[in-house]
């Protein structure tokens, strides 16, 4: 008897399942739907007046922009046109712009050889230092234990 009733409260139990399963697909269902007719709504109580309004208006702007973009790149052509080498005032103009960068390549060379003759100096510097050689050039200090005395001159 025992079994009898395990597969009656199997039974039961799947008819159950199933009948939850329904339910939740029936609300999903409903959901869905809900959502279809807020849709609706909202696209039958759009104004398409005011909609293609709003359309043109923004392709104005568009267009604005883009008559505003070509104006300035019709000044810089010309501006490029007038700068052509080819005519007398784009000829001046190239020679200032070639000496200029003449001017600006001797003072970049000039620092770049300043700064090869500190290097230099310095490194003639410290090889001077390493090999103790003594100055040449100017006045001698003289040394106290010495005495004038003892110079080769009063010799």
């Amino acid at each position: 008897m025992s079994t009898k009733s395990e597969q009656e409260r199997e039974r039961l139990k799947e008819e159950y399942k199933d009948h939850y399963r329904r339910i939740k697909e029936a609300k999903e269902r409903l959901k869905q739907t809900e959502q279809k007719g807020k849709i609706a709504q909202a696209l039958n109580n759009m104004n398409a007046d005011s909609l293609l309004e709003s359309v043109d208006e923004f392709l104005g702007k568009v267009k604005d922009k883009v008559t505003h973009v070509e104006a300035r790149l019709d000044v810089a052509m010309d501006s490029l046109d007038e700068d052509d080498p080819g005519t007398a005032a784009g000829k001046l103009k190239q020679e200032e712009l070639d000496e200029e960068i003449k001017k600006q390549k001797a003072k970049q060379t000039l620092k770049q050889v300043k700064a090869e003759m500190g290097m230099l100096y310095s490194e003639i510097e410290k090889h001077a230092e390493e090999i103790r050689a003594e100055k040449t050039i100017g006045h001698k200090k003289e040394d106290p234990d010495k005495g004038k005395d003892s110079s080769p001159e009063n010799a």
